[in-house]
Protein backbone atom coordinates (compact mmCIF):
# COMPACT_ATOMS: atom_id res chain seq x y z
CA UNK A 1 0.00 0.00 0.00
CA UNK A 2 1.67 3.57 -1.08
CA UNK A 3 2.39 5.56 1.81
CA UNK A 4 -0.17 8.94 1.94
CA UNK A 5 2.95 11.37 3.27
CA UNK A 6 5.97 9.37 2.16
CA UNK A 7 9.25 11.04 3.86
CA UNK A 8 12.48 11.13 2.37
CA UNK A 9 15.17 10.25 4.78
CA UNK A 10 17.57 13.04 2.92
CA UNK A 11 15.12 15.68 4.15
CA UNK A 12 14.17 14.54 7.56
CA UNK A 13 17.86 14.34 8.21
CA UNK A 14 18.47 18.11 7.36
CA UNK A 15 15.15 19.04 9.35
CA UNK A 16 16.98 16.78 12.43
CA UNK A 17 20.33 18.70 11.56
CA UNK A 18 19.10 21.89 11.48
CA UNK A 19 16.62 21.51 14.18
CA UNK A 20 19.59 20.74 16.53
CA UNK A 21 20.96 24.03 15.57
CA UNK A 22 17.96 26.10 16.28
CA UNK A 23 17.46 24.29 19.50
CA UNK A 24 20.77 25.66 20.45
CA UNK A 25 21.19 28.95 19.14
CA UNK A 26 17.77 30.20 18.06
CA UNK A 27 19.50 30.55 14.92
CA UNK A 28 20.05 28.96 11.48
CA UNK A 29 16.69 27.83 10.15
CA UNK A 30 15.71 30.08 7.62
CA UNK A 31 19.23 30.55 7.24
CA UNK A 32 19.95 27.02 6.37
CA UNK A 33 16.71 25.82 5.74
CA UNK A 34 15.68 27.52 2.73
CA UNK A 35 18.72 27.29 0.94
CA UNK A 36 18.90 23.62 1.51
CA UNK A 37 15.77 23.37 -0.36
CA UNK A 38 16.92 25.39 -2.74
CA UNK A 39 20.12 24.15 -3.70
CA UNK A 40 19.95 20.72 -2.96
CA UNK A 41 16.18 19.85 -3.11
CA UNK A 42 15.90 21.85 -6.51
CA UNK A 43 12.52 23.60 -4.81
CA UNK A 44 11.57 26.89 -6.17
CA UNK A 45 12.58 29.78 -3.70
CA UNK A 46 8.98 31.03 -2.91
CA UNK A 47 7.66 27.21 -2.42
CA UNK A 48 11.36 26.88 -0.56
CA UNK A 49 10.68 29.93 1.76
CA UNK A 50 6.45 29.55 2.03
CA UNK A 51 7.60 25.70 3.40
CA UNK A 52 10.19 26.88 5.48
CA UNK A 53 7.82 29.27 7.24
CA UNK A 54 5.33 26.68 8.16
CA UNK A 55 8.23 24.19 9.12
CA UNK A 56 9.42 26.62 11.41
CA UNK A 57 6.72 27.59 13.35
CA UNK A 58 5.91 23.69 14.54
CA UNK A 59 9.43 23.51 15.39
CA UNK A 60 9.96 26.45 17.25
CA UNK A 61 6.50 25.52 18.88
CA UNK A 62 8.73 22.29 19.88
CA UNK A 63 11.54 24.61 20.66
CA UNK A 64 9.26 27.21 22.84
CA UNK A 65 7.64 24.94 24.72
CA UNK A 66 11.13 23.32 26.38
CA UNK A 67 12.53 27.07 26.69
CA UNK A 68 9.21 27.62 28.57
CA UNK A 69 9.66 24.74 30.97
CA UNK A 70 12.97 25.45 31.14
CA UNK A 71 12.38 29.45 32.32
CA UNK A 72 14.23 31.14 30.01
CA UNK A 73 11.90 32.85 28.24
CA UNK A 74 10.88 37.09 28.71
CA UNK A 75 7.42 37.22 27.27
CA UNK A 76 8.08 40.66 27.73
CA UNK A 77 10.13 40.73 25.29
CA UNK A 78 7.88 38.54 22.78
CA UNK A 79 5.51 40.89 22.90
CA UNK A 80 6.57 43.83 22.24
CA UNK A 81 8.56 41.65 18.79
CA UNK A 82 5.13 40.75 18.08
CA UNK A 83 3.57 44.08 18.49
CA UNK A 84 5.57 45.13 15.41
CA UNK A 85 6.18 41.60 13.51
CA UNK A 86 2.63 40.62 12.87
CA UNK A 87 0.96 43.69 11.18
CA UNK A 88 4.44 43.75 9.18
CA UNK A 89 3.99 40.19 8.22
CA UNK A 90 0.08 40.43 7.52
CA UNK A 91 1.10 43.64 4.94
CA UNK A 92 3.86 42.33 3.48
CA UNK A 93 1.71 39.04 2.36
CA UNK A 94 -0.64 41.49 1.17
CA UNK A 95 2.23 43.18 -1.60
CA UNK A 96 3.62 39.49 -2.10
CA UNK A 97 -0.04 38.68 -3.35
CA UNK A 98 0.08 40.92 -6.15
CA UNK A 99 3.79 39.13 -7.38
CA UNK A 100 3.87 36.40 -9.51
CA UNK A 101 6.49 34.10 -6.88
CA UNK A 102 6.52 31.53 -9.25
CA UNK A 103 7.51 33.81 -12.16
CA UNK A 104 11.06 34.79 -13.10
CA UNK A 105 10.20 38.45 -11.36
CA UNK A 106 9.22 36.54 -7.74
CA UNK A 107 12.32 34.28 -8.53
CA UNK A 108 14.73 37.07 -8.34
CA UNK A 109 13.16 39.48 -5.56
CA UNK A 110 13.11 35.88 -3.33
CA UNK A 111 16.22 34.94 -4.35
CA UNK A 112 18.51 38.67 -4.01
CA UNK A 113 16.49 39.10 -0.73
CA UNK A 114 17.29 35.65 0.76
CA UNK A 115 21.32 35.59 -0.34
CA UNK A 116 21.88 39.52 1.07
CA UNK A 117 20.07 38.34 4.19
CA UNK A 118 22.35 35.36 4.72
CA UNK A 119 25.15 37.92 4.19
CA UNK A 120 23.93 39.91 6.87
CA UNK A 121 23.21 36.85 9.05
CA UNK A 122 27.07 35.65 8.51
CA UNK A 123 28.02 39.37 9.61
CA UNK A 124 25.97 39.51 12.90
CA UNK A 125 27.89 35.75 13.51
CA UNK A 126 31.20 36.87 12.72
CA UNK A 127 31.14 40.58 14.26
CA UNK A 128 28.58 40.77 16.84
CA UNK A 129 30.77 41.21 19.68
CA UNK A 130 32.73 44.27 17.98
CA UNK A 131 29.00 45.74 16.81
CA UNK A 132 27.99 45.27 20.31
CA UNK A 133 31.13 46.89 21.94
CA UNK A 134 30.35 49.86 19.82
CA UNK A 135 26.81 50.65 20.02
CA UNK A 136 26.25 49.00 23.28
CA UNK A 137 26.94 51.55 25.99
CA UNK A 138 25.00 53.90 23.88
CA UNK A 139 21.75 51.78 23.80
CA UNK A 140 22.40 51.05 27.39
CA UNK A 141 21.48 54.79 28.64
CA UNK A 142 17.89 54.42 26.94
CA UNK A 143 14.99 54.54 29.01
CA UNK A 144 12.68 51.35 29.15
CA UNK A 145 9.94 53.51 26.99
CA UNK A 146 12.31 53.82 24.33
CA UNK A 147 13.73 50.59 24.70
CA UNK A 148 9.96 49.15 24.08
CA UNK A 149 9.78 51.28 20.83
CA UNK A 150 13.12 50.13 19.17
CA UNK A 151 11.89 46.22 19.92
CA UNK A 152 8.55 46.99 18.16
CA UNK A 153 10.84 48.17 15.68
CA UNK A 154 12.76 45.97 15.11
CA UNK A 155 9.87 43.23 15.03
CA UNK A 156 8.52 45.36 12.38
CA UNK A 157 11.82 44.80 10.53
CA UNK A 158 12.02 41.21 11.31
CA UNK A 159 8.46 40.89 9.63
CA UNK A 160 9.37 42.14 6.79
CA UNK A 161 12.42 40.34 5.87
CA UNK A 162 11.30 37.15 7.71
CA UNK A 163 7.99 36.66 5.11
CA UNK A 164 10.40 37.83 2.26
CA UNK A 165 12.90 35.23 3.11
CA UNK A 166 12.42 33.37 6.35
CA UNK A 167 15.56 34.82 7.08
CA UNK A 168 16.31 36.69 10.24
CA UNK A 169 14.32 35.81 12.68
CA UNK A 170 17.18 33.88 14.46
CA UNK A 171 21.23 35.31 14.20
CA UNK A 172 19.40 39.11 13.29
CA UNK A 173 16.96 38.73 16.05
CA UNK A 174 19.15 37.62 18.91
CA UNK A 175 21.57 40.20 18.06
CA UNK A 176 19.05 43.17 18.50
CA UNK A 177 18.05 41.84 21.42
CA UNK A 178 21.54 41.28 22.84
CA UNK A 179 21.75 45.16 22.35
CA UNK A 180 18.76 45.85 23.70
CA UNK A 181 18.43 44.17 26.71
CA UNK A 182 22.37 43.53 27.58
CA UNK A 183 20.96 42.63 31.02
CA UNK A 184 19.34 39.66 30.49
CA UNK A 185 20.81 36.04 30.20
CA UNK A 186 21.86 34.54 26.81
CA UNK A 187 19.52 31.88 27.34
CA UNK A 188 16.93 34.11 27.86
CA UNK A 189 17.26 36.13 24.36
CA UNK A 190 17.68 32.57 22.48
CA UNK A 191 14.37 31.31 24.36
CA UNK A 192 12.76 34.70 23.68
CA UNK A 193 13.53 34.71 20.33
CA UNK A 194 12.27 31.44 19.47
CA UNK A 195 8.62 31.95 20.94
CA UNK A 196 8.31 34.97 18.86
CA UNK A 197 9.06 33.53 15.80
CA UNK A 198 6.30 30.79 16.55
CA UNK A 199 3.40 33.99 15.86
CA UNK A 200 5.53 35.71 13.38
CA UNK A 201 6.07 32.20 10.84
CA UNK A 202 2.76 30.99 11.60
CA UNK A 203 1.57 33.77 10.09
CA UNK A 204 3.76 34.17 7.43
CA UNK A 205 3.36 30.41 6.76
CA UNK A 206 -0.26 30.62 6.83
CA UNK A 207 -0.15 33.58 4.20
CA UNK A 208 2.27 31.45 1.75
CA UNK A 209 0.19 28.58 1.80
CA UNK A 210 -2.99 31.10 0.92
CA UNK A 211 -1.15 32.35 -2.12
CA UNK A 212 0.42 28.90 -3.07
CA UNK A 213 3.62 28.37 -2.11
CA UNK A 214 3.97 25.57 0.08
CA UNK A 215 5.05 21.65 -0.72
CA UNK A 216 3.20 19.53 1.99
CA UNK A 217 4.83 16.23 1.56
CA UNK A 218 8.76 18.09 2.11
CA UNK A 219 7.33 20.10 4.84
CA UNK A 220 6.12 16.74 6.41
CA UNK A 221 9.49 15.17 6.06
CA UNK A 222 11.38 18.31 7.44
CA UNK A 223 9.11 18.08 10.61
CA UNK A 224 9.96 14.13 11.13
CA UNK A 225 13.42 14.92 11.84
CA UNK A 226 13.26 18.92 13.20
CA UNK A 227 10.70 17.91 16.02
CA UNK A 228 13.18 15.49 18.15
CA UNK A 229 16.31 17.73 16.58
CA UNK A 230 14.82 21.16 18.23
CA UNK A 231 14.01 19.72 21.40
CA UNK A 232 17.21 17.72 22.42
CA UNK A 233 19.19 20.92 20.82
CA UNK A 234 16.77 23.39 23.37
CA UNK A 235 18.18 20.85 26.34
CA UNK A 236 21.77 21.92 24.71
CA UNK A 237 20.82 25.35 24.65
CA UNK A 238 22.88 25.99 28.29
CA UNK A 239 25.35 23.35 27.91
CA UNK A 240 27.20 23.92 24.39
CA UNK A 241 29.37 26.90 23.48
CA UNK A 242 27.72 29.24 20.70
CA UNK A 243 31.27 29.68 20.08
CA UNK A 244 32.17 26.61 18.57
CA UNK A 245 29.11 26.63 15.99
CA UNK A 246 29.20 30.64 15.12
CA UNK A 247 32.11 30.71 12.54
CA UNK A 248 31.06 27.44 10.92
CA UNK A 249 27.67 28.38 10.37
CA UNK A 250 28.66 32.41 9.34
CA UNK A 251 31.17 30.64 6.57
CA UNK A 252 28.26 28.68 5.31
CA UNK A 253 25.47 31.51 5.33
CA UNK A 254 28.40 33.43 3.39
CA UNK A 255 28.85 30.78 0.44
CA UNK A 256 25.11 30.02 -0.12
CA UNK A 257 24.89 33.70 -0.17
CA UNK A 258 26.91 34.43 -2.63
CA UNK A 259 25.76 31.48 -4.71
CA UNK A 260 22.22 32.60 -4.51
CA UNK A 261 22.71 36.73 -5.26
CA UNK A 262 25.05 35.93 -8.20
Amino acid sequence: MPHLWPVDPLVALSGLLVGLLVGQTGMGGGSLMTPILVLLFGVHPATAVGTDLLYASLTKTAGTLVHGLNGTVQWRIVRRLATGSVPATAATLLLLAHVDLTGPRGNDVISVTLGTMLVFTALSLLFRQQFLNLVGPRLDRLSERRIAALTVLVGTLLGVLVTISSVGAGAIGVTALVLLYPRTPMARIVGSDIAHAVPLTLVAGLGHWWIGSVNWPMLGGLITGSIPGIVIGSYLAVRVPEFVLRPILAITLVIVGGRLVF
